[in-house]
């Protein structure tokens, strides 16, 4: 089973050649948007203020995908703001789909880890120090938020997103037994040469291409750990979740449950 914590798998070593000094790791933040303008100056400055308090070596990559709400132009004053080595705008002309603008980030990214987040302030950059601690200990392949172990939570939903949430993550659990405990969520950080291998295992879209990922680690022996996260409900904007989207989700799990 892929997750090292509940399975007990031996930890394979990546540890640097003799004689030669370990470079500092580098964390390349990838953040996929579109109709975002609200949103963006915010998680920026919360990724940044998170980042330099904790002296982490980053780099935000904004893959924009054509939004008609400004959030390039957003994205271009926040990268004069902050410098263009910190902020990198990677802008594409429409929407292509998540796994796409993961490949497009990556193109850019110079971090020998890669952490990927909505941008819509649902994750709290607060948990990625512990994200980058749970993998130094563990010397985990990716590290996975959740928020149905230890004091993870959701907040903001009502009760029918709830069960909406709860009951699509008790079926992928059953049927493709994944050995993490969020198959859906969206908060991850991945080894950068782990994730490259994973998306072009990867044939799904939209919300389910992040359970596939999971699944697709767990046939590679690629060992994850956890760390739990509280997710927050949007503020700005509206939902990308809507019954086309439930219907997808369905069928993309019975399709992983027949081929994996």
């Amino acid at each position: 089973m892929a997750s090292e914590e509940a399975s007990g798998s031996p930890r394979r070593s990546r540890r640097e050649p003799e004689g030669r000094a370990p470079r500092q790791d580098k964390y390349s933040v990838l953040l996929p948007t579109y109709n975002e303008r609200e949103n963006l100056p915010l998680i920026v400055w919360l990724l940044v203020k998170s980042f330099s308090e904790s002296g982490i070596n980053y780099e935000i990559i904004i893959i924009d995908d054509g939004s008609p709400d400004g959030t390039r132009d957003v994205a271009e004053q926040l990268e004069k703001i902050y410098g263009s080595d910190k902020i990198l705008l990677r802008p594409r002309e429409k929407k292509l789909g998540l796994g796409t603008a993961y490949i497009h980030g990556m193109k850019h990214a110079t971090g020998n880890y890669i952490i990927i987040m909505d941008a819509d302030l649902s994750h709290h950059p607060k948990f990625i120090p512990e994200f980058i601690r749970k993998q130094k200990e563990g010397n985990f392949d990716i590290v996975s938020g959740t928020r149905y172990k230890g004091n993870g939570g959701v907040y903001g939903w009502d009760l029918k997103r709830k069960i909406i949430s709860r009951g699509a993550n008790f079926l992928t659990q059953i049927l493709l037994r994944p050995g993490a405990s969020d198959l859906t969520g969206s908060f991850r950080l991945y080894r950068k040469e782990v994730l490259q291998k994973l998306i072009e295992k990867c044939v799904s879209k939209g919300y389910v291409f992040q359970m596939e990922m999971i699944v697709r680690a767990r046939q590679l022996n690629y060992t994850i750990g956890e760390v739990p996260i509280s997710f927050v409900d949007r503020v700005y904007g509206e939902s990308k979740l809507g019954g086309n989207e439930i219907v997808s989700f369905l069928k993309g799990l019975l399709t992983l449950f027949a081929t994996t």
